[in-house]
């Protein structure tokens, strides 16, 4: 098996762990000599839920909000897109709609990056612990190496 890295998937979800994870991302593409996939998965549990709303308020507004999401998105990507860019790094972004570790597994069998980077919330809840967060159903199903990246912990000590 080679471990030469040319293609690393970045999971983005526009979290407050997006920044970290695109930032070690384009530090790790850049001195790999590497390119980026940026990915975003539109999640379609929420989708739902914003339909079901709205099919009752104002049916239009539904495709509206498709619509301004996606558009978003892509915007929001292509920032990224460009950040990395000035240091030298070339990419390309996707956004799918679904569930999203099965998009992302779906992703990654179309697209064959050898590396995926996603950030972890660190939440343990209840309802991780019956149906699994994202982040464990790609540790568990990942046919790649998964580079996980934590938040950074605030110091409980002031800096001197």
């Amino acid at each position: 098996m080679s471990h030469n890295v040319k293609k690393i998937m970045i999971a983005v979800d526009f979290s407050d762990y997006t920044e970290p994870s695109v930032h070690y991302g384009i530090g790790l593409a850049k001195d790999l000599k590497a390119s980026l996939l940026l990915v975003n998965i539109i999640n379609s549990r929420d989708l739902m839920a914003v339909e079901k709303y709205l099919s009752m308020a104002e049916p239009v507004l539904y495709q509206k909000f498709i619509d301004d999401t996606h558009a978003a998105r892509h915007s929001n990507l292509q920032n990224l897109l460009e950040k990395a860019a000035e240091q030298g790094v070339a990419g390309q972004k996707k956004i799918k709609t679904g569930v999203p570790y099965a998009e992302l597994l779906a992703v990654i069998e179309s697209d064959k990056p050898d590396l995926l980077i996603m950030g972890t919330k660190g939440r343990s809840n209840l309802a991780d612990t019956i149906i699994g967060s994202c982040a464990h159903k790609m540790y568990r199903r990942c046919p790649i190496p998964l580079l996980s990246i934590r938040p950074q912990r605030k110091s409980a000590f002031p800096a001197s």
